[in-house]
């Protein structure tokens, strides 16, 4: 009799729960995410029942993951992302979360917000996670900490996604199916694809650039990685260290106040401002944080650096229309890349005849090697090779 009356019981919790949960939509979801969530779902038109569904589908301990997701998906993925997207998203981003030691010591904030979400910018919305799970699994597995499997993305993608940095590509926010498709992205599209590759596996990332360099050469996405509280810079081509790049010296003289000229990050979640697109400057859906302090302080620490160490010294270039106009009146901009062997190591622009003569372009470089200036002449491409020793440089190009 006993034993009849706990099975009663068992069954009459069950049932109760049950009834709760469908009278309680929003049972066992933090309540930070009520309200977002009513407004999302309150927008979502025709897709209300699968992101629904979504939420009355996922375990509990996967239920504030969905609810993050919905509520602070943009417009476009209320309307059309299905039930099955969703949840296979979620269920394998807890599946990275449940195997990498590296995963599972992440605050809640920032495995929400930078592994979990299934896009990055305004790429198309692919299911990228679990061939990027399989693809470079193998190359964490026997990593102890974040940083080392860190290191095992960027130093196994480029050979393992066979993409390459290329203007042909098709569009410059690729997905990663589209770039793996085309072997060619943009910087955009090489970020998003490094950017997904690394949540894939459990490691928090996220895009950050620029609009418009200083100097107005254009724009340059690359990616950001997380080590316990710090964001770190990387890139689809990483150098042998974070927080290292040819790109520091722009990125160092990035203006805060300055929507164009500004360093964003990009986030999932609502922020104060967006981040802003090179190829639709219009589309502002995309949230982002202005992280610019962080590449003038990083920049600023290096130049102190450099000088210090008395290993360093300086390259000045200077551009002329041609060899028989080469006043100071016939100074003409120019993009300017330079390369110690295979290695861009920065690149910049040079002044016209409408700044101070003695306004030049500089490269703080290692003292006693060779460098490749590359640069576009009217003819079409062209470089030359810079020797260094002890002392500064002054190089002269010509473009005619």
């Amino acid at each position: 009799m006993m034993k009849l009356s706990l099975l009663f019981f068992a069954l009459w919790v069950s049932v109760f729960n049950l009834c709760r949960a469908q009278s309680n939509p929003y049972a066992h979801i933090s309540k930070q995410y009520h309200q977002p969530l009513e407004r999302a779902l309150s927008k979502a038109g025709n897709n209300k029942a699968s992101l629904q569904q979504v939420l009355n589908t996922v375990p509990n301990d996967m239920k504030d993951g969905a609810a993050f997701l919905i509520a602070y998906m943009p417009q476009r993925d209320l309307e059309s992302l299905s039930s099955d997207f969703l949840l296979n998203n979620i269920e394998l981003a807890y599946r990275a979360k449940a195997k990498f030691p590296w995963t599972k010591q992440l605050p809640d904030s920032i495995f929400l917000n930078e592994v979990l979400p299934y896009a990055v910018l305004n790429e198309n919305r692919d299911e990228w996670r679990e061939e990027l799970f399989n693809r470079f699994s193998k190359y964490v597995d026997s990593c102890k900490t974040l940083r080392e499997a860190i290191t095992a993305v960027n130093k196994h993608i480029r050979d393992e996604v066979m993409v390459d940095y290329n203007t042909k590509r098709e569009r410059p926010d690729q997905s990663p199916a589209e770039s793996m498709r085309q072997g060619m992205a943009s910087c955009s599209g090489l970020s998003i694809l490094l950017t997904d590759a690394f949540r894939a596996v459990g490691i928090p990332s996220r895009v950050a650039g620029t609009l418009n360099w200083y100097d107005n050469r254009g724009n340059h996405n690359w990616c950001e990685v997380w080590i316990d509280g710090q964001w770190y810079f990387t890139e689809y081509y990483p150098d042998k260290e974070l927080n290292r790049s040819w790109f520091l010296a722009d990125a160092g003289k990035a203006d805060v106040n300055s929507r164009e000229h500004a360093i964003y990050a990009s986030s999932f979640k609502s922020t104060e401002t967006y981040f802003p697109l090179a190829w639709n400057t219009d589309l502002k859906y995309i949230n982002g944080v202005n992280v610019t302090s962080t590449y003038t302080s990083l920049y600023k620490d290096q130049q102190e650096a450099i000088a210090a160490d008395n290993k360093h010294t300086t390259i000045y270039v200077v551009a002329y229309e041609s060899e028989q106009h080469n006043s100071p009146e016939d100074r003409e901009k120019c993009n300017i890349d330079i390369f110690h062997q295979k290695d861009q190591v920065g690149g910049g622009s040079t002044r016209d005849a409408r700044q101070d003569a003695n306004d030049r372009l500089a490269f703080a470089v290692e003292k006693n090697k060779t460098y490749t200036l590359k640069y576009n002449t009217k003819q079409g491409p062209a470089e030359k090779q810079v020797k260094v020793g002890n002392d500064a440089v002054s190089v002269v190009v010509y473009l005619k």
